[in-house]
C-alpha cells in the first residue's frame, strides 16, 4: 500500500502562505503543515489552524546560532509551539533541513521524543521534495505544475512518503521567496486531476496523527528509523541543470 502525507512547510512565514496552506487543505490534497513559531505571522497561522481541526500541525524548527545555544533554541521553539496551539506538534522538521546537522539533531530528537512525534529524516516516513525551487534567476514553473506533481505520484513507492511542498499567495514578505512558484504549487495541489491520479495509483492520503496506528498494524510500511529514509529527498522530475 502507498500512503502519502502532503506537508506544507513554512506555515507562519507570512499571511499569504498561511492562507494558501489552509486553502490547499480545504480544497486540495494537503494533509499537514509545519509551523515556524518565531515568525511574524505565527500567531495568525495558529489561529487559522484552529478553524481546520483535521489539519496536522507540526513544528518547523529554525536552527540558527552557535552550537552551544542549540538546546535552548530548540527547547524554546517547542515551548512556543505549545503556547500558540495548546498542544504538542504532530511532527517535527526544519528549515532547509538544518535540524539534521550534528549540533542540533540530538536536541531535536530529545524534545521530539518527549512528545512522541516523528522527525523528518529520522523516521519511517520518506520525504520527497515537490518543488526544485528557483535557479538561474528563474522560477521554472514547469517543474511545479500539475503534470510535474502527477509524475511524482507515479514514482511513489510502497510504504509511507511525505511530499514536501511550499504553497503560498504573493504578499510583500515573500518578495525574496519566489511567490510565483508558491502560487503554482497551490494551484497544482488543488487541481482535481491530482486527486484522480492518486486514486489511479492507489495512494491513500494520511496525516502524521495516523502514523503510529498505521505502523502498529501494518509492518509492510515500516522503513529504517536511522539515517535517511529509504526514499531520500529525491528531486523529481528532472534534476536542475549544472
Amino acid at each position: 500500500m502507498r500512503y502519502l502525507i502532503v506537508n506544507g512547510d513554512e506555515f507562519g512565514i507570512s499571511e499569504g502562505v498561511n492562507r494558501a496552506i489552509v486553502e490547499a487543505y480545504r480544497r486540495g490534497v494537503l494533509t499537514s503543515t509545519s509551523l515556524m513559531v518565531n515568525r511574524a505571522a505565527g500567531e495568525d497561522a495558529a489561529a487559522r489552524s484552529r478553524e481546520v481541526a483535521g489539519l496536522d500541525v507540526g513544528l518547523h524548527l529554525e536552527c540558527d546560532g552557535a552550537p552551544e545555544t542549540a538546546v535552548t533554541v530548540v527547547r524554546d521553539q517547542f515551548v512556543r509551539f505549545e503556547r500558540l496551539l495548546g498542544r504538542p506538534p504532530t511532527h517535527v522538521d526544519g528549515y532547509r533541513d538544518a535540524h539534521l546537522r550534528p549540533p542540533w539533531l540530538p536536541h531535536v530528537l530529545k524534545f521530539a521524543g518527549r512528545c512522541g512525534v516523528p522527525v523528518r529524516g529520522r523516521s519511517p516516513v520518506a520525504p520527497v521534495d515537490y518543488s526544485l525551487g528557483p535557479w538561474g534567476g528563474r522560477s521554472h514553473l514547469e517543474q511545479v505544475g500539475v503534470e510535474s506533481l502527477i509524475a511524482i505520484l507515479h514514482q511513489i513507492p510502497p510504504g509511507i512518503t511525505e511530499l514536501v511542498c511550499h504553497p503560498g499567495y504573493d504578499d510583500p514578505t515573500l518578495s525574496a521567496s519566489d511567490p510565483a512558484r508558491r502560487g503554482a504549487e497551490l494551484a497544482a495541489l488543488c487541481d482535481p486531476r491530482v486527486r484522480e491520479a492518486m486514486a489511479t495509483a492507489a495512494i491513500r492520503l494520511i496525516g502524521f496523527r495516523q502514523l503510529a496506528t498505521l505502523l502498529a498494524v501494518d509492518s509492510l510500511v515500516r522503513r529504517p528509523e536511522t539515517g535517511r529514509s529509504a526514499l531520500q529527498r529525491s528531486r523529481v522530475p528532472p534534476t536542475r541543470p549544472r
